[in-house]
């Protein structure tokens, strides 16, 4: 029998009265908002300190995503049989360890490329498992009618940790030295664990599964609910394609800054959280882009209204007009969030709770592992056609991206679904328990 989800009492007057839920919001927000230092420091060490090439330096880019292609499906069964907090205590304490033996190499003037592509690559896998499991704990924490609150403030803060995270990783990179910036970020995965284990909620026990079935059942289960259900498949299909494109101009903008633009290692930290600040707008207003006009129609609007705006990149030049980047970045991550915010909550209403860590991560593997291919891709484009006709091409393929969207049921719908639809199969797993 299946242990029932034990979360606090109902607050009045929102999630922020609620202690558990601040708990976690907290301690995810300190952890994006470290990893975002790294995501500036990681390819300024690798550009300013190693003189990595271009290639190198995207290839740094996709080590840190390539476990979502190696692990990503089995992840997702086995989140659904292990306790979620435990798990993401291991992995936080993992990347903790990883994360500070960069700046402790550094000092001891030992650090070479091949350490930095060992440790994105396993920060990577402590992050697959750790994405999973959150998204799954996320209702043992707070009510099913909280749900777009939460991921609405988590998709906020997110943004808010982006901003400050690149512009502090930009400001550490110029006062202390690039390497600085990830003795931070472990600091940061210390007080989310702190933050972790603050958490009273009871979480649901994982259904345990029959002596005698195989993983990888549980891994086709969730391929087959992904595949079959005609809006999770259109989602994981454009999620796919556009990440491929985003993380691919992505893995030049350092490079692109640095040696095309020729901006100091100190205010590319500030450029890329200007274009942040979309991100942080795209959560303020996905909830009300959904009751205005409708969850389906609100998402559309925000893929299709943003997209083209990723075309201003390219036009950036050196002066004021660098500006320019910043500025298409920013549309485009408000379009991106604000659908993240909606979709995420139609994720966890929509699908059968005992398949959501597989289906969770059916979708993840195929839209985060698109992530090391584009950026590798972006690399390769990069080094063949140059930086800059490489990021028209990206940015070119993002603009039309959103017509993918139109292949489902989502242009005739005013809502996505809240609730899952009754079928026989796996999806009726465990419904007599």
């Amino acid at each position: 029998m299946r242990t029932t989800t034990v979360t606090p009492p109902r607050p009045h007057g929102g999630l922020l009265r609620q202690r558990d839920f601040r708990l976690l919001w907290a301690g995810e927000t300190m952890s994006r908002f470290g990893s975002n230092i790294t995501g500036v420091a990681m390819p300024l060490v690798a550009v300013v300190t190693l003189d990595a090439s271009t290639f190198w330096v995207s290839a740094l880019a996709a080590a840190a995503w390539l476990p979502w292609l190696l692990v990503g499906l089995p992840a997702g069964a086995w989140v659904d049989r292990l306790p979620r907090r435990p798990l993401m205590l291991a992995c936080n304490l993992g990347s903790m360890l990883l994360l500070a033996s960069v700046p402790l190499a550094a000092w001891l003037d030992a650090l070479t490329m091949t350490q930095l592509l060992v440790v994105a690559l396993l920060t990577g896998l402590a992050n697959v498992f750790f994405s999973i499991a959150y998204r799954v704990y996320l209702p043992s924490v707070v009510h099913r009618e909280d749900l777009a609150e939460a991921n609405a403030k988590l998709q906020g803060s997110e943004s808010a940790a982006q901003l400050a995270g690149l512009g502090g990783g930009g400001m550490l990179a110029g006062l202390f030295g690039a390497v600085s910036g990830l003795l931070v970020d472990a600091a940061t995965f210390l007080a989310s664990t702190l933050c972790l284990l603050g958490i009273r909620s009871t979480e649901a026990r994982p259904t345990a599964p029959a002596a005698t079935r195989p993983l990888r059942e549980d891994v086709r289960d969730g391929l087959h609910y992904t595949l079959r259900d005609p809006y999770l498949r259109v989602l994981t299909a454009y999620g796919t394609v556009t990440n491929l494109l985003l993380t691919g101009y992505q893995a030049l903008l350092t490079v692109f800054l640095v040696r095309d633009l020729g901006v100091s290692a100190s205010a590319v930290g500030w450029l890329l959280a200007g274009a942040s600040v979309g991100g942080l707008l795209g959560a303020v207003v996905a909830g009300r882009l959904a009751r205005r006009l409708g969850s389906a129609r609100g998402m559309l609007l925000a893929k299709f209204a943003t997209a083209p705006f990723g075309l201003l990149i390219p036009l950036a030049q050196p002066g004021w007009r660098v500006v320019l980047l910043a500025l298409g970045g920013a549309i485009l991550a408000l379009g991106v969030v604000s659908a993240n915010v909606i979709q995420g909550t139609f994720r966890q209403q929509y699908c059968p709770p005992h398949l959501l860590g597989r289906i969770t991560a059916s979708m993840s593997v195929a839209n985060f592992g698109a992530i090391p291919i584009g950026s590798l891709l972006g690399g390769i484009l990069g080094s063949a056609l140059g930086v800059r006709p490489a990021l028209w091409l990206l940015t070119g393929g993002l603009a039309l991206s959103s017509a993918l969207l139109l292949a489902g049921p989502l242009r005739t719908r005013r809502d996505l679904p809240t609730e899952p639809p009754l079928r026989s199969g796996i999806d009726q797993e465990g419904a007599g328990e």
